[in-house]
């Protein structure tokens, strides 16, 4: 991967800004598939969906404001938000395969977490396709984080 490739002190922050252009593309790619999925395709968001979304959708505003001029401290702000979506992701993913037992399910109302609304080759669903997401968007910033100016 070109971002992890090993340079001099002087061109870390190109490469840090880099990494942050590409966390900020799989978030804003993230959240604009989770627009359509619910304004274009009708599909309503589960508990776990919301709380995904509350992690993903500031991230579009915050890298960028970090990335213009090139602030050191973005991914300090930017990956406590990755890193708590990726573990609602990863709830998510554990109830739809049935690890998680049904009784500690967070939807009582509303859309059940458990129901697969998209399934994508027989295997990708939309709870996997969020894990991707945050799973990339935490090592593009901790990528970047090695890669910053002292």
């Amino acid at each position: 991967m070109w971002c992890s490739s090993p340079m001099s002190p002087e061109t870390r922050s190109p490469t840090a800004w880099y990494c942050l252009l590409l966390a900020w593309a799989v978030a804003a790619a993230s959240a604009l598939g989770a627009l359509f999925l619910g304004e274009v395709m009708g599909l309503q968001p589960c508990v776990l969906c919301w709380w995904q979304r509350v992690a993903i959708f500031p991230l579009v505003l915050i890298l960028p404001a970090g990335m213009f001029p090139l602030d050191p401290r973005v991914t300090r702000y930017s990956l406590p938000l990755a890193l708590a979506g990726w573990m609602f992701a990863l709830f998510h993913v554990l109830l739809v395969a049935g690890v998680i037992p049904e009784r500690i399910q967070p939807c009582t109302r509303g859309v059940p977490c458990k129901d697969i609304q998209i399934e994508w080759f027989r295997f990708l669903t939309i709870p996997h396709l969020s894990l991707m997401a945050f799973t990339l968007l935490i090592l593009f910033l901790l990528l970047a984080r090695k890669r910053m100016p002292t």
